[in-house]
């Protein structure tokens, strides 16, 4: 099995890293820096790199880790993806590490974003979040909610490895659309203890985005009822959807 740790980039990145038998892939390596600090402190080579979609906190340091090695770089063919070797459209089934992974189109955040699932591990970029979604910076309302449900498919043991450190600023949101959730409110207290202690609150696993995601739960009574409660909007679940993503954005 591959191991599965994170490297700390910008004020709130994750920058995954997978590592098997001295060799490791990185996903969304924005920042070449840290990633060479621990490939070298590490003595690991880097065989890949997986990139989810084209903002430069994702990709920014793919140039300076290329020079240094030579990966596979797996990145969105409808996106520009600074050195890739292997564009992707999602459908695919790839092998990273002698680890097959799928790969899923999950646009909406931007128009060729992908996820990369592994049994029992999505890395979602910033589709998925903990506690939220993404903003919707190329795609539309529709395909978002779609990637979303893309990704509520998945077994709900999948643990959810998103690019952020956004968790508890998305359950306050959470928590104001279902004040009632005991989920969202032990959540909310777990969360907070462990930032306290400068730990992470990812992964997170699909079970518990669904019992504490509004965006994930476009079918409740009580988010369809605060959703129309903000704007008038039929039942529809793209349009719970995007009645909250719009909300989100001025929270």
């Amino acid at each position: 099995m591959l191991e599965i740790s994170f490297i700390p980039a910008f004020k709130d990145n994750y920058i995954w890293l997978l590592t098997r038998a001295g060799r490791a892939a990185v996903v969304d390596p924005g920042d070449a820096a840290p990633v060479l600090a621990h490939l070298a402190a590490s003595g690991l080579v880097l065989d890949s790199i997986l990139v989810t979609h084209h903002h430069a906190d994702h990709q920014g340091g793919i140039d300076a880790l290329c020079q240094h090695w030579h990966p596979r770089v797996y990145g969105p063919a409808a996106e520009s993806i600074t050195g890739c070797t292997d564009p992707l459209s999602g459908g695919e089934s790839i092998e990273v590490l002698g680890q097959s992974m799928a790969v899923l189109a999950v646009p909406g955040h931007t128009r060729g974003h992908l996820a990369y699932v592994l049994p029992g591990a999505v890395f979602c970029g910033d589709t998925l979040f903990g506690a939220g979604c993404g903003r919707l910076f190329e795609g539309t309302p529709e395909q978002m909610y779609a990637s979303l449900s893309r990704l509520a498919a998945l077994p709900d043991e999948t643990k959810i490895y998103c690019a952020h450190e956004y968790t508890e600023a998305n359950l306050r949101f959470a928590q104001a659309i279902e004040p009632g959730n005991p989920a969202i409110a032990e959540r909310v207290s777990r969360v907070a203890d462990l930032r306290r202690r400068g730990l992470s609150s990812v992964p997170s696993t699909l079970a518990e985005e669904k019992a504490t995601n509004p965006f994930l739960r476009c079918r409740e009574p009580a988010v369809i009822a605060a959703a129309q409660a903000i704007v008038a909007v039929d039942r529809s679940e793209p349009a719970i959807f995007a009645a909250l993503r719009s909300a989100r954005n001025n929270f």
